[in-house]
């Protein structure tokens, strides 16, 4: 069967392919390829700067024609790499041998060839490719995450002075404002964001068991640590790793997912509470013309974009939870597990991509409804109680707590005149007492709404 989206075996490259396209120039399997070639070339740029006799300094049209393949990197080139590897069985044994057919018509590159690949393991290439991947997919998700940050913090500031009834443990509590709730929300993302952006980026060059064994049977008086360092950071953009086994023991994939998880564990949070909202009718949601909410129920308006959010960012936390548990761990000085789990990055980040889309589709329909929020707040003056009591406590009247719990717990009809009625019989300071009675669920907010433009 031909693959296109309606064929494909997983929705991220099918239903929600548009939704990750910008995945594609990442974690693809040519985007991995891609990366490889970078590595390599850089590589023998770097060791025909090195000094060695045998493999003299190439010149500007030689490094040009080399960064050449990676910039102008196409599918075809990928498929080239591909067919190379029905022989070899070895993908980067692969791009080693296109490389060398690259350069193989040009007199100055074709006498540097063998020095392509030089004293490398795969996973020299392997680990940094995948450092650059991460590098540039970290950044993308983050701005993601920036994008919906700035939206919730937005809301935050327009409904700063809203009240609305809280609820804890689903029952009526102290109120609180639209905007605060908002704001809350976009503190905890802003600090995860920042966790996100500081992860270190690490990468390996040292060779098969990453003790430079090779390397220094070769050239036993050069610093290939030094070298290796200067590749991996000044060239590849990366921290260089200098304690490693064959592989790259990818405790930093371990910490970025982590920090990944958690941002994706307070927009489900965040999701759910949404999703309550509107069926509270809280919240109403923009129209669509022509969409429908249900086959055989026509009034229906799903909040469909905050359940598919929280959904596909579930399926993230999965992938991305065991690339986090099983990365870091690999038996003696290596074995293959990680190889195959690394062809999955995309595959997290696409859920991701996923939920973070439909998270941003239905912020854009929220609508806030005052009047219902209002009117859910305004038969909740039960919730007085904690500020009378406080008071009360204030100016030392005995049993306060007990006396408004006998007033108010379970109990129905909690009314404003039930309350000013207590309030009027207290014997406390006058003008306190003016200020209770004053008070109203919607103006017992504290400090929400500075709270809320504060974010």
């Amino acid at each position: 069967m031909e693959l296109n989206p309606l064929t494909a075996l997983s929705p991220i490259d099918g239903r929600y392919a548009r939704q990750t396209d910008a995945l594609r120039d990442i974690f693809s399997e040519c985007a991995f390829m891609n990366a490889r070639v970078r590595v390599e070339v850089e590589w023998l740029i770097s060791l025909s700067e090195a000094g060695f006799a045998e493999l003299p300094h190439l010149s500007d049209h030689g490094k040009a024609f080399l960064r050449g393949l990676a910039d102008n990197f196409s599918l075809a080139d990928c498929e080239a790499i591909k067919e190379i590897e029905k022989t070899t069985n070895h993908d980067v044994k692969a791009v080693e041998y296109w490389i060398k057919n690259q350069v193989a018509h040009d007199e100055e590159l074709k006498s540097a060839s063998e020095f392509v690949h030089f004293s490398c393991t795969s996973e020299d290439i392997n680990n940094t490719s995948h450092a650059i991947m991460l590098k540039r997919g970290r950044e993308a998700l983050a701005d993601y995450l920036q994008q919906i940050h700035d939206t919730i913090a937005g809301f935050a500031h327009q409904w700063a002075e809203i009240p609305m009834l809280s609820r804890t443990h689903g029952q009526t509590a102290s109120p609180t404002t639209v905007g605060k709730e908002f704001a809350n929300v976009a503190v905890r993302l802003e600090r995860v964001i920042e966790a996100i952006r500081a992860v270190k980026i690490y990468a390996k060059m040292n060779g098969a068991v990453g003790n430079y064994n090779a390397h220094l049977v070769s050239y036993p008086e050069y610093d290939w640590e030094a070298h290796s360092r200067k590749v991996v950071e000044e060239r590849l953009g990366v921290t260089f790793n200098t304690h490693t086994i064959q592989i790259e023991p990818h405790d930093y994939m371990a910490e970025l997912f982590h920090q990944i998880e958690r941002a994706n564990t307070i927009l489900i949070d965040f999701d759910r509470d949404v999703w309550g909202y509107i069926s509270m009718h809280f919240f109403k949601q923009k129209l669509r013309e022509g969409e429908v909410g249900s086959s055989t129920m026509p009034h229906k308006v799903n909040p469909i974009d905050f359940e598919n959010s929280e959904g596909n960012l579930g399926l993230a936390n999965a992938v991305l939870d065991h690339l986090a548990g099983k990365l870091p761990i690999s038996r003696w000085q290596r074995d293959l597990t990680d190889s195959t789990v690394l062809r999955n990055l995309g595959v997290a980040f696409g859920y991701c991509f996923i939920g973070y889309n439909a998270l941003t589709r239905g912020l854009g329909k929220l609508q806030v409804n005052e009047q219902v929020i209002a009117a859910d707040l305004d038969n909740a003056w039960e919730v007085l109680a904690e500020a009378v009591q406080t008071v009360m406590r204030r100016y030392g009247v005995p049993h306060p707590y007990e006396q408004l719990k006998a007033l108010t717990r379970g109990k129905d009809g909690i009314t404003k005149e039930t309350m000013r009625e207590f309030i009027s019989n207290l014997d406390i300071p006058a003008d306190a007492k003016a200020s209770l009675m004053e008070l109203t669920p919607a103006t017992y907010i504290g400090k929400a709404v500075e709270l809320a433009r504060r974010c």
